[in-house]
């Protein structure tokens, strides 16, 4: 029997579908009542009798929130279906104090939009009083299906134009799955703002994790992305990171 269940990014467990939320009810109801614990990543809203399930069976459960700004019209921009920043920080908030471990991703900020000082510390003061006292960051990187969805999406739109620039000295980077690689930001470049955030985020007490399997080349280690099962899960007050590998 496995320890823990990791329900990938790549397909949200909470996107506004009612089959995909009734089933991911019933997956997480039938694992939970067989001990077996259930980590996820999500910018989705979590349905109230989905929320009481996990509530209910807090030591089994590994939460991770995306967000990486406040601003209503840059979500609705880039994450179309995504529940709105104020939803995401009050799902933070409950299943903080609800005693699971609760983690808040930077991921991904975005290079000219929401790389700004005055963002980040937006988040970050947000972040900490829901509760939450170590985040994990990460830069947009594009990869070619990611691309190809901005500009179908985002045609014309002068936001895309901004973001777009700041890749354009960048180059091709290989990342931790198998042999793809990504268009990312120049070294230098990501080095400077994950340099900034850990200012910013360290006025609020936060601590920030480099995620190593999208900086292969200034982080090392495994971002265990399924969650710390380690360990017995913190109470409300303690909250921990699944991310573990530090800058270099």
């Amino acid at each position: 029997m496995p320890r823990a269940v990791y329900f990938s990014p790549s397909s949200d467990l909470f996107q506004p579908v009612p089959q995909v939320l009734e089933l991911a009810y019933e997956i997480h109801e039938f694992l939970l009542q067989q001990g077996i614990g259930v980590a996820f990543l999500t910018k989705g809203r979590i349905p109230e009798r989905h929320m009481g399930l996990l509530e209910g069976n807090a030591s089994l459960v590994r939460a991770q929130l995306g967000l990486t700004t406040l601003d209503n019209r840059l979500t609705e921009a880039f994450e179309p279906h995504a529940a709105p920043p104020a939803v995401r920080l009050e799902q933070v908030g409950r299943l903080a104090r609800a005693g699971i471990r609760t983690q808040v991703r930077l991921d991904p900020i975005l290079p000219g939009l929401t790389d700004d000082a005055g963002t980040i510390r937006s988040v970050c003061a947000a972040v900490a009083d829901a509760g939450v006292s170590q985040i994990a960051a990460s830069a947009l990187f594009l990869r070619p299906g990611i691309l190809h969805s901005l500009k179908e999406h985002l045609d014309g739109d002068p936001m895309l134009d901004v973001l777009l620039h700041q890749f354009r000295p960048g180059g091709r980077l290989g990342i931790h799955a198998g042999n793809s690689s990504v268009l990312a930001l120049p070294i230098e470049a990501r080095g400077a703002l994950y340099e900034r955030v850990t200012r910013l985020a360290e006025e609020r007490g936060l601590r920030v994790r480099l995620c190593a399997c999208k900086n292969p080349d200034l982080a090392t280690g495994s971002c265990s992305i399924a969650g710390d099962w380690a360990t017995e899960p913190a109470g409300p007050t303690q909250l921990d990171l699944f991310t573990t590998e530090e800058r270099r």
